[in-house]
């Protein structure tokens, strides 16, 4: 399994010489499984680099989409992909009560905010709803287990386990919401237990608050707890703050490792960046999953 991050922006892409190192696209990953296909996690501004690679395979392309908000769509009618003509594309939401805000994704190519409209696309791009697991099962080979998150709106975090390496993708997250929990503290270290790799949300700091509190997002120093506590294996901290310069992720990625080490925690840390790549491979003989980064 190889994670890459072409998206790592949260609210807004914020392109410039202060998110230089570490990207100004919003939220797009990619994770290429071992039978060579393709998955997508969210269709932010990231996308559209990502569909210039995916434009030279003719595999499938099966999308997982968090939620509707702007900055978790508006790269999609930049993906290369889906103007090949019968090009497989599978996009896949949660329910179909969820239909009218997780379609903004194809509402957005009406023909005036977009020149190009969604029913034009010459590929085979589906929405479905329901049996992600199930459905991704008979295609991949994989398996989808989903949570709620804590976020205005809802959406949707999905743990992803092939062959038994497992990658979690909780953005848009808040831990400690004011507002009712749709998954709370405890639910989310059982859920995150020993995953391999985990991305979560990590947009605010201590002096983002209280203004900011109710916004749907974690505070980094939770994040950390949280790899802390569900004994991760690497923690990517993910959906950072539009105003977060590269050297202010800079210390963040000091304070989180002196953090777990001083705690004596599992986890690995990394500030995710476009271009950032990890490799997951079970030996043949069984044991750790190996995590390479690069």
């Amino acid at each position: 399994m190889i994670i890459r991050f072409y998206g790592v922006r949260g609210s807004t892409a914020v392109p410039g010489a202060h998110t230089a190192k570490y990207g100004g696209n919003t939220s797009c990953v990619h994770i290429e499984l071992e039978n060579g296909h393709d998955l997508v996690l969210d269709a932010g501004t990231g996308i559209r680099c990502l569909g210039q690679k995916l434009a030279k395979k003719p595999t499938p392309v099966s999308i997982l989409l968090s939620h509707g908000h702007w900055d978790h769509i508006q790269g999609y009618p930049f993906f290369a992909p889906i103007y090949e003509p019968g090009r497989d594309i599978n996009v896949y939401i949660d329910v179909e009560s969820q239909h009218q805000m997780l379609c903004s994704l194809f509402e957005q190519m009406d023909g005036s905010n977009f020149p190009v409209k969604a029913e034009d696309l010459p590929s085979n791009g589906v929405c479905k709803f329901k049996g992600v697991e199930s459905e991704l099962y008979e295609r991949e080979g994989i398996k989808v287990i989903k949570r709620p998150i804590n976020h205005p709106g809802g959406g949707i975090a999905y743990k992803i386990n092939e062959n038994e390496m497992t990658c979690a993708y909780v953005t848009d997250n808040e831990l400690d919401p004011p507002y009712a929990m749709e998954t709370n503290y405890d639910e989310w270290v059982k859920y995150l237990q020993g995953v391999d790799v985990m991305i979560h949300d990590a947009q605010y700091t201590e002096d983002d608050m209280p203004h900011k509190h109710g916004w749907g997002h974690s505070l980094i120093s939770q994040v950390r707890q949280l790899a802390t506590d569900a004994e991760v294996k690497l923690l990517v901290m993910f959906h950072h703050d539009p105003d977060r310069s590269d050297s202010e992720l800079d210390e963040i990625q000091i304070e989180n490792e002196n953090y777990l080490k001083s705690h004596r925690a599992p986890a690995r840390s990394v500030c995710a960046a476009e271009g950032l790549s990890i490799t997951l491979t079970k030996p043949i003989l069984g044991g750790e999953t190996h995590i390479d980064i690069g």
